[in-house]
Formats: C-alpha cells, structure tokens, sequence
C-alpha cells in the first residue's frame, strides 16, 4: 500500500512540474516548410539496366501464349459444397448416449 501511494505521488509531481515547463509556448506559430524547387522537376529517365545478371539461370521472352499450351486449372470443390458434405456427414454420425445413474 506504501508503495502504491509513494508512486502515485511521483506520478502527480511529475504531471505537474511537466505542466510548468518553459519549454512550449502557449502562442500559435504559423508552419514554415522548407522549398524543393528541384523535386518535381522535368528531367529525363535513367538508362534501362536488367535485374538478372548474365549468369542467372532466369530467363524471360515476350510474346503471347495460346491458352492451350498453360493447361487447365485444378478443379475445385465450391466451400458451399464442402459445407454442406460437412454438415450430413455431422448428421450421419452416431450419437452419444445418455446414461443417468441414480
């Protein structure tokens, strides 16, 4: 109990010379932001340099593909399927028993 009130105690000083500090002044100060009269100038883009060098064994090529040389995507069961095979398969188990001893 000694300690809880001792550290409240710090803690109330500590708001209260923290309220008393010169350091901010009450006043509004309008916001002054610096110029950058460079950033969103024109200029010209870099040289185009590749990410993958000469020794990878990445390749790309450009061009199209036929549908039929990407295959076809897996088939997959709609979740509402899924759960309605869940809930007769829950429907379908035995139950349990209710044993009373008296």
């Amino acid at each position: 109990m000694k300690t809880t009130i001792i550290v409240l105690c710090f803690l109330c000083a500590t708001a209260a010379f923290a309220q008393n500090a010169p350091l901010l002044s009450g006043t509004a100060q309008p916001m002054q932001m610096t110029e950058h009269p460079g950033h969103a100038s024109e200029h010209s883009m870099a040289t185009e340099t590749s990410l993958l060098s000469t020794i990878s064994p990445y390749t790309y090529a450009k061009g199209e593909v036929p549908l039929s040389e990407l295959g076809s995507l897996p088939y997959e069961t709609p979740l509402g399927d899924v759960a309605r095979a869940y809930r007769k398969e829950h429907g379908d188990a035995p139950k349990a028993t209710k044993v009373l001893d008296k």
